[in-house]
């Protein structure tokens, strides 16, 4: 991308919690109708048009284990172990007769693997023994799973049901706060609120995915490409960093001073 067009594409300043336009904004000024973060989800479509779910699945049961499987491990590292897994055990019923140790050589590549192979077997015997079989898409039903939390019922109820939803990952997280959406010490539930009340019902489902997108290939925590960027005017990667290392050095002297 060129300086003209990353300067057409430059998006006003904005406070995390009022998010108002600067008056020298390089783009129109939305309407009162038109939300700050909509402008933001607007031109991270722009680079990444088709983003989508990358855990592959074929049910709302497969998504559901393959999300389950995604906590701190990669789509990509989930997707080398789902294949052989599901061959084996492609719907809750099949699964709800494994026991864990059944399980764990499918999945042993990835982190937690043990305590993993544990939930997902739970979660399957529960689904069969509460929903014979199927997945809930409601939002309670679903944290009531094991090894389900607010973000995995989430990721399901947006790809598998379609209802709008906002599940905050770390890429998610970090690109919220780089761009004025959230502030530095908003917890994950308090990102997941303000994006909500900045963005557009409507487009909650893939601005989840372009943001991920644009996280994971783009803005990422090492190395951005911050000289292609169209949000360098607005970006407070500096301010989130300098308050990162700051709390670091405040838990370090409360460790210190608690012995």
């Amino acid at each position: 991308m060129n300086e003209d067009n990353r300067q057409t594409a430059a998006l006003p300043g904005a406070d995390a919690d009022q998010a108002t336009p600067d008056s020298d904004s390089l783009v129109q000024t939305p309407s009162k109708s038109t939300r700050y973060g909509d402008e933001i989800i607007h031109e991270i479509e722009k680079i990444f048009p088709d983003a989508e779910c990358e855990l592959h699945h074929e049910s709302p049961f497969q998504l559901l284990v393959a999300v389950v499987l995604s906590a701190q491990t990669t789509d990509a590292a989930v997707n080398k172990v789902t294949p052989a897994l599901f061959a084996a055990y492609p719907n809750a019923d099949a699964m709800s007769r494994a026991e864990p140790a059944d399980l764990e050589p499918y999945i042993q590549t990835i982190g937690l693997y043990r305590t993993k192979a544990k939930n997902i077997a739970a979660l399957a015997r529960e689904l069969e023994d509460k929903y014979q079989g199927q997945v809930p898409s409601n939002r309670k039903q679903l944290e009531a799973l094991p090894g389900v939390g607010r973000k995995t019922a989430n990721v399901v109820r947006s790809v598998a049901f379609d209802i709008p939803s906002f599940a905050v990952d770390t890429h998610v997280d970090r690109i919220s706060k780089r761009l004025g959406l959230a502030r530095p010490q908003d917890s994950v539930e308090k990102v997941e609120e303000k994006l909500k009340r900045k963005i557009s019902r409507d487009l909650w489902n893939r601005a989840h995915h372009e943001m991920i997108f644009f996280g994971r290939y783009f803005c990422t925590a090492r190395n951005p490409r911050c000289a292609d960027c169209p949000f360098g005017r607005i970006c407070r990667k500096e301010k989130l960093e300098a308050w990162k290392q700051a709390e670091k050095k405040r838990l370090k002297s409360q460790r210190d001073t608690n012995g």
